[in-house]
């Protein structure tokens, strides 16, 4: 054990838990942080805004299932995280975040950039603590890392004042603890459950965000290859179903009850959730006559609703409790499944095939006809990223990915400006693999500053802007309930011009029918490419 300030072992806490990036902004409060990390094999990713930082942290949780970790000073550095951590927490995103405040002696008085991170942090996060004491830092540091990623995943925010950090302290590290681990429910569950469901006449299995973890997208393809169980995905289950098994598949559901899905969903006398959260599509619209009887396999309990009822709940580790259903349900199953699956999977297969033939008005690419090209033109390795917007309803529902956490959605908050920063991380993680994101021209500029972070990190993406001058999304559901629009229109931004700014290059798509060579254009370019 060796001296070191409270700085350098807040850093040393980080190294230890092999932490590779830390996304942040500095600031007087948290300097010496920053300072220790230029001592570091930690790669600090200076950012524009700590909205932004928060959100690259969550994706990179979200993509290699270990806490993104962001850093900023005190006061406003704190309170920008707020969108950002209510994000990842929603939507089960592991992040650590670390927050500067005022020396410990100015707490309670007037001072420049005080305020209660604590309390500030608290709502949006699933634990906000202060470090009072430097010797306990690898403690908390050693709890927030386990606790962001036990599940359901989310953000742990640090608190650490400025006289904490200037201490001198001499304490041991403490290493990566065992991932937790639940195990198996009660055989005897398992049993009544398989009976169930073998005896039922229209099972559908509804697949939510805790789907997508590796482990368990092993285990439901294992059983949808015994079972050929009807199915449907929220938006954050994308990519779970394979291309093999895709014939039981009816397509995505959430927010409005009128897709394909939804009419499978209708059908159904029992519907077997799992990793499923209620924030991620409403049960008050899937089952509002609270007439289905609700299996809940997930880590944790239900959180209850009145349309929200599970009959059993097999709880523990999911992969552990689907690989132990396999061998209880029947094959039997398959071709009444098969049977009654097919024409909710053949009608979002119409929708989505309308993309080849769909005739564009206007020199306007029709999204289906976006999704159609784009599918072509990339392979199943490659990650498309989208922002909350228009064509945020039109990709959740029609763009197929075959591979988990390959397509990605803020789902339960819906949350603007995500996906050019979540483009980033995912190029921090996987710097060889075709990215493609995209937002409306509203979401867009929540988080285009942070163009000059992509080209200073010489990253390659496309992000497509979808432009139509107004909160398209806001404005259809204004329509749809006043016949009028209010508060949704802005103004035009050249965006061309706007890359070229940033030092990346743009393009406009003046004609679907260029969209080809236009994609295969941009994907030849070195840097972030911006298209209008």
């Amino acid at each position: 054990m060796s001296k070191m300030t409270a700085a350098q072992l807040t850093v040393k806490c980080l190294e230890a838990q092999g932490v590779k990036y830390v996304f942040g902004i500095p600031g007087a409060k948290i300097d010496a942080v920053f300072d220790a990390l230029q001592d570091s094999s930690i790669e600090l990713v200076l950012c524009r805004h700590e909205q932004n930082a928060a959100f690259m942290a969550a994706a990179y949780g979200r993509l290699t299932g270990e806490p993104g970790v962001v850093l900023v000073t005190s006061g406003p550095g704190v309170s920008n995280l707020a969108t950002g951590l209510l994000t990842a927490t929603t939507e089960g995103d592991p992040i650590v975040a670390i927050g500067g405040n005022v020396a410990r002696s100015m707490a309670l008085k007037e001072s420049h950039q005080n305020t209660n991170n604590v309390a500030l942090m608290k709502p949006v996060t699933k634990s906000a603590v202060e470090v009072l004491m430097s010797e306990n830092i690898p403690e908390v540091f050693a709890n927030a890392f386990r606790l962001a990623t036990a599940p359901r995943g989310g953000a742990c925010f640090i608190s650490l004042p400025q006289d904490v950090l200037s201490e001198t302290v001499t304490v041991s590290m403490i290493k990566p603890s065992a991932k937790i681990s639940y195990g198996a429910t009660h055989q005897a569950t398992l049993m009544i459950v398989a009976n169930l469901v073998n005896q039922a006449k229209f099972p559908v299995l509804l697949l939510g965000q805790e789907a997508s973890r590796p482990e368990n997208t092993k285990m439901i393809r294992a059983l949808l290859e015994k079972t050929h169980l009807p199915t449907v995905s929220t938006f954050q289950a994308a990519g779970v179903v394979s291309r093999v098994l895709l014939p039981c598949f009816a397509g995505r559901v959430g927010l409005f009850r009128n897709q394909p899905g939804d009419q499978l969903l209708k059908k159904a006398d029992i519907v077997i959730t799992v990793g499923f959260n209620c924030v991620e599509y409403d049960p008050e619209l899937w089952n509002a006559e609270c007439k289905k009887t609700i299996v809940h396999v997930d880590y944790l309990p239900a959180k209850i609703h009145e349309t929200y009822q599970p009959k059993f709940e097999v709880l523990g580790d999911i992969d552990a409790n689907i690989a132990a259903l396999v061998g209880l349900l029947d094959s039997m199953m398959i071709s009444k499944n098969e049977k009654n699956v097919k024409p909710f999977h053949d009608a979002h297969q119409k929708i989505i095939t309308s993309g080849e033939t769909i005739q564009s008005k206007n020199h306007l690419m029709h999204p289906l006809q976006f999704i159609h090209e784009l599918r072509a033109a990339i392979d199943d390795e490659a990650y498309v990223i989208c922002d909350v917007g228009t064509i945020y309803m039109w990709m959740a529902r029609y763009f197929l990915s075959y591979e988990p956490h390959h397509l990605l959605f803020s789902n339960g908050q819906q949350t603007l400006g995500v996906a050019l920063p979540w483009a980033m991380a995912t190029h921090f993680v996987h710097p060889n693999k075709k990215i493609i994101s995209m937002s409306g021209d509203g979401g867009f500029l929540f988080s285009a500053m942070e163009l000059e972070n992509a080209v200073r990190h010489k990253q390659n993406f496309i992000h497509f802007v979808w432009r139509d001058g107004s909160y398209n999304m806001v404005k259809e559901q204004e329509l749809m309930k006043y016949k009028r629009r209010s508060g949704v229109d802005f103004g035009a931004v050249d965006l061309v011009s706007f890359a070229k700014a940033f030092g990346a290059k743009g393009y406009t798509l003046k004609n679907p029918s260029d969209f080809k060579l236009l994609l295969q254009e941009a994907f030849a370019q070195t840097g972030p490419v911006l298209v209008d």
